[in-house]
């Protein structure tokens, strides 16, 4: 399981902490330093069955900045993936990857309905 985060992000922290809480282990990955690629959004989008939106941090100051929420919907998939993949810091986080689960952001009973 991989474990993408950015440090300094208060729910990242307190997601982590749940996780080792838990006796969850995983591949600690930042954001930032490691941002997911292109091919790696795409398979994880498919694979989670998610709507794409809920792959970015709308709530990121980046993606208020590049007015994404109104530049989207006008967007194909492959264009959205792209510009995801330019800068971690519009992905949500936490980000939890594993062979059958993928889970955007934190919240607590959906992590403990798919990990535990």
């Amino acid at each position: 399981m991989i474990f993408i985060e950015y440090p300094k992000c208060s729910t990242c922290k307190k997601a982590k902490k749940w996780l080792d809480d838990h006796n969850i282990k995983y591949e600690d990955r930042h954001i930032i330093e490691n941002n997911p690629t292109f091919d790696e959004l795409k398979e994880w989008y498919h694979k989670s069955n998610l709507d794409i939106k809920r792959f970015f941090n709308t709530s990121g100051m980046l993606y208020k900045e590049m007015n994404l929420k109104d530049k989207l919907p006008n967007m194909n998939e492959d264009e959205m993936l792209e510009i995801l993949s330019t800068n971690g810091m519009l992905v949500k986080r936490p980000l939890i990857i594993s062979d059958d689960v993928i889970l955007t952001g934190f919240k607590e009973k959906e992590w403990e309905d798919n990990l535990l």
